[in-house]
């Protein structure tokens, strides 16, 4: 993996949008079940890679039964460094394994008067 790249998590989760129920997974204690990074993972690829940013297909990097038990150990991780990731990935099978161009724009925020 190079310096400087972006890494994108696939797991095919984003083929459960538009269905809320089915992005969360909530178990009947309202625990959501998803897939997310480990802290190991993120570590690994931010401190011995050095890549700029990760994305992933759910709507937090953190596994969802882990997130709220962990405080978000992963979302903080990446964000207490300065780094960035993407949420809501889609069409990552469409993807090559290597080699895509990452364009990630942002909108532009105003004052209303």
């Amino acid at each position: 993996i190079p310096a400087g790249a972006f890494v994108a998590l696939r797991t095919d989760w984003s083929k459960r949008w538009p269905d809320n129920t089915a992005m969360h997974n909530r178990d009947a204690s309202n625990i959501p079940h998803t897939p997310g990074w480990s802290l190991d993972a993120l570590s690994y690829l931010y401190e011995s890679c050095l890549i700029t940013a990760t994305g992933h297909e759910t709507i937090d990097p953190d596994p969802g039964s882990l997130a709220q038990e962990t405080n978000w150990i992963c979302e903080r991780y990446i964000l207490e460094r300065n780094h960035y990731q993407v949420e809501l990935l889609t069409k990552l099978d469409q993807c090559p394994p290597t080699g895509a161009i990452i364009v990630c724009t942002f909108p532009k925020v105003s004052a209303f008067p």
